[in-house]
């Protein structure tokens, strides 16, 4: 079972041009029937993307970015994972020592409560929390 971070989630957007690791991931996980999941975190980051590009002005990417999410937020609606009160418990200790990163940090805690597997190309930012994680990347 994994739990998705946005850099692929947002790379799958690219459909036929997304990375050929993340195409043969989110493939091979469908074959398998394998549990893929989103943290809350993961929407927040993507629809402070919407909203950059709203912002700046560009209204035709904005709203096609914007039905995007709500595939996305529809696609995993049984599958979004919170930042409760456990997690922000596991999300302090994490980040005494490692400051850095604190979003991933906060989606590493939500992973190791479910004992999931994260899904990400930034491995540097979960290396030093103790998560299993997966480049499709690589």
């Amino acid at each position: 079972m994994y739990l998705v971070d946005t850099d692929v989630i947002s790379e799958a957007r690219k459909g036929a041009r997304a990375n050929t690791g993340v195409r043969t991931f989110f493939s091979n996980a469908a074959q398998d029937s394998v549990s893929l999941y989103i943290s809350a975190i993961t929407l927040g980051e993507l629809r402070q993307g919407v909203e950059r590009v709203r912002h700046r002005g560009d209204v035709t990417q904005a709203q096609t970015l914007e039905r995007w999410l709500e595939r996305i937020t529809n696609r995993y609606s049984d599958d979004i994972l919170p930042f409760d009160e456990d997690a922000a418990d596991i999300w302090g200790r994490l980040r005494a020592l490692h400051a850095e990163n604190p979003l991933d940090k906060q989606i590493a805690a939500t992973a190791l409560i479910y004992d999931l597997t994260v899904v990400t190309r930034n491995t540097s930012h979960y290396q030093p929390t103790g998560v299993r994680f997966l480049n499709p990347f690589a």
